[in-house]
């Protein structure tokens, strides 16, 4: 198994690209592109999340027990 999970994944990913890479829907996708919180880069009408951006959101995220 590779180090990088999303390593297969373009740089910058689309609302399909990252639903492929979360295993979510597409609509899903789509909601965390317009979340307030999300890493959205928005490029004309364009919404799209740079994959170090997501990683590092991902990691925010985690549930971390110590």
């Amino acid at each position: 198994m590779s180090k990088e999970p999303f390593e297969a994944m373009p740089d910058v990913m689309d609302a399909k690209q990252l639903a492929e890479a979360l295993q979510i829907s597409k609509a899903g996708a789509y909601n965390l592109l317009s979340s307030p919180d999300f890493p959205t880069l928005r490029i004309g009408g364009r919404k799209l999340v740079m994959k170090n951006e997501l990683m590092e959101w991902l990691k925010s995220r985690t549930n971390k027990t110590s």
